[in-house]
């Protein structure tokens, strides 16, 4: 990557990249392929001490790996609903969590979006989404992004300066071109997974057919439950609604150039029982708080309408 400069980019199941140069969105001079570097390829730990995943480990394997489907099985799901069994195959889970943002303006063929004179994601100035704004409005289209938002993942990023590890929560930006805060010389070698430790979380896609499709809303709920143990440490057998949730993320994405935490529905749980009442609040936040726009499948209004719909899903499958 050093010797390739700037026109380089990494590549490895090339299920985002390679159709994106059919259609000249990106135009790498070199690509570089990662696929074969053992240490991007390995899987280690559990869910007591965390849990390594290669970038370059594919979404096949993240659906049937054994000790992600014991520990931390809300990854295997999300999984599960990307693509098709063909793409899953090829596709990667770094290639997942690194995916362009997608806008029904800009993933079209050339002479189609020639034919608009291009948008501002790519060789145009206006964005056609909001036609009044200088930001490109495209949406973060991953479906594992806003599940390791949920759970606290880290992300560990190579170069030849070095090495860095930064925050799920905090390598997303909200601006459809800038959307990443990785330099392009930089590698994703591995995720980092915390240790389980009580926590669950559980993940909610919105899309018109059951395979194939992007989401147009993500809704990932993750949830930490005060279980109250006894002086012999063990925890009391109480009835479901009277355990009281310690903390908690509600985290939407296809809706926005970013995954979205929506604090307010976090906050609607925690310290509360965790019942139908403040799960009903905290879907309710949700709902408040996302603003689609006019850039991918169905009617943005729909899409608001059905985050409260999805929220609600995501928590009562916690329930």
């Amino acid at each position: 990557m050093a010797g390739a400069g700037p026109e380089g980019q990494f590549v490895a199941g090339g299920t985002d990249l390679y159709p994106n140069m059919k259609r000249r969105q990106q135009t790498p001079r070199t690509v570089i392929s990662v696929m074969r570097v053992p240490e991007l390829n390995q899987i280690t730990g559990d869910g007591k001490r965390g849990l390594r995943i290669g970038a370059s480990v594919t979404l096949t394997d993240i659906c049937e790996n054994e000790t992600i489907n014991r520990d931390y099985p809300v990854i295997a799901h999300a999984a599960r609903t990307i693509s098709t069994p063909i793409l899953r195959n090829m596709g990667t889970i770094g290639g997942n969590l690194l995916l362009d943002t997608r806008c029904n303006y800009y993933d079209q063929n050339y002479e189609w979006r020639k034919g608009i004179n291009f948008c501002l994601k790519k060789d145009g100035d206006v964005c056609w989404v909001a036609p009044g704004s200088s930001k490109c409005w495209a949406v973060q289209s991953s479906d594992l992004v806003p599940v390791m938002v949920a759970i606290g993942a880290k992300f560990r990023l190579a170069s030849t300066l070095g090495e860095r590890t930064i925050d799920a929560a905090g390598f997303y930006n909200d601006d459809g071109i800038d959307y990443l805060k990785k330099r392009p010389d930089e590698l994703l070698v591995d995720i980092q997974l915390p240790p389980t430790n009580g926590w669950r979380a559980s993940y909610q896609k919105l899309r018109r057919r059951g395979a194939f499709d992007f989401p147009v809303l993500g809704v990932a709920a993750w949830i930490q439950i005060d279980e109250g143990k006894n002086r012999a440490g063990e925890t009391p057998a109480v009835p479901v609604g009277t355990l009281r949730v310690k903390n908690a993320r509600i985290v939407l994405g296809g809706i926005a150039p970013s995954p979205l935490n929506i604090a307010e529905a976090g906050a609607a749980l925690i310290g509360q029982p965790f019942d139908n009442d403040h799960i009903q609040a905290a879907a309710e936040a949700a709902y408040v708080k996302a603003r689609p726009l006019d850039n991918t499948d169905f009617v943005m209004n729909w899409r608001k309408q059905m985050t409260r719909q999805y929220t609600l899903r995501a928590l009562q499958e916690l329930l």
